[in-house]
């Protein structure tokens, strides 16, 4: 899998634990709602990491917790 479906994964993930719409972390993180919805359509190449660490503030975790995830072990990674 490439690196950015990983990240759409997991923070659709997230999402779904915290029970948060794509709105709701607009509104908690201020990452605007079109950049995190490119985020998890893969509508990007690669994704910032600046914009993960917002988007992390907004779900009140840190960006470890984010790439705490068997979606980042590099066997599941494209190079």
């Amino acid at each position: 899998m490439k690196l950015n479906q990983a990240v759409s994964r997991r923070l659709t993930q997230l999402l779904t634990e915290k029970n948060m719409t794509q709105y709701q972390l607009f509104i908690q993180s201020g990452v605007p709602k079109s950049t995190i919805g490119n985020v998890i359509n893969c509508s990007y190449e690669s994704v910032k990491l600046r914009v993960i660490h917002e988007m992390c503030q907004g779900l009140e975790i840190g960006l470890d917790c984010f790439f705490a995830s068997p979606l980042f072990d590099e066997t599941n990674l494209e190079p």
